[in-house]
């Protein structure tokens, strides 16, 4: 083993997929790129880590709801870019083609481009580490979507994309909940 510089071991635990968070604020939707995503129990609950540097946190702290959007690796391109640009003076979704989506709860739009989208409520933002605590109120899937690779950022500019899937569900029953 070599050593590793402490300023590169997130880049071995980097977990969930990049994805899209879209907010509602004022009269302007807007979309934000994050690939600090964490699941916290098997109920709708999960974090992402944002703050002040992102021009959604505003809307996000003010109306207290968001959509998560899951996109696949056709979309890394728009993923980029739109991770790369402003809200303050970009129309993100006109710009890179997105559709939004009236969702069934929140005012946040879904974007109909992307293989799920996950309505979302506020429960808690841990200011300390810039962390923002979603609980999950409605979900969509697009069923007939051939691509469902998601993509997963390294932290350093480069992504690894989703494989083929193992199937351990049976070796792992009883520690899964039962409607898994």
């Amino acid at each position: 083993m070599q050593p590793l510089q402490l300023n590169r071991v997130f880049t071995l635990l980097e977990s969930g997929p990049v994805v899209l968070v879209t907010t509602h604020g004022g009269h302007r939707d807007n979309i934000m790129t994050i690939s600090w995503t964490m699941v916290l129990d098997f109920a709708p609950r999960f974090a992402i880590t944002t703050g002040e540097w992102n021009h959604s946190f505003t809307a996000l702290r003010e109306s207290g709801e968001c959509v998560v959007a899951i996109p696949t690796v056709d979309m890394l391109d728009t993923l980029v870019g739109i991770g790369t640009c402003s809200g303050a003076d970009t129309d993100k979704f006109s710009r890179f083609g997105l559709t939004p989506v009236r969702g069934s709860i929140v005012k946040a739009p879904l974007i109909e481009e992307c293989l799920a989208n996950i309505e979302c409520e506020v429960v808690d933002f841990v200011e300390r580490h810039n962390i923002v605590v979603l609980q999950a109120v409605a979900a969509h899937i697009d069923e007939a979507r051939k691509e469902r690779r998601q993509v997963h950022a390294v932290g350093d500019g480069t992504f690894i994309v989703d494989g083929r899937k193992l199937d351990r569900r049976v070796m792992m029953a009883s520690k899964l909940p039962p409607d898994i």
